[in-house]
């Protein structure tokens, strides 16, 4: 189950310009932004665990979409 709609992910993408766009480009958008931000995720856990905290703020959020 997908967290992202296809509506969501058509938006992003009409934002970027496209005229038109279909249901495999929101589907392949959906898939690889959920698999990016499960990666910044796990790594913003690990960065909050490090720092002596169980709760995962802004910062460590950022720092892990920087690496």
């Amino acid at each position: 189950m997908t967290e992202l709609s296809r509506a969501a992910a058509e938006r992003l993408i009409r934002n970027g310009g496209a005229q038109r766009v279909s249901q495999s480009a929101c589907d392949a958008l959906i898939d690889v932004l959920e698999e990016v931000s499960r990666e910044i995720c796990v790594q913003a856990v690990q960065f909050a665990n490090h720092a002596g905290r169980k709760t995962v703020t802004a910062e460590d959020i950022k720092l892990a979409a920087r690496v």
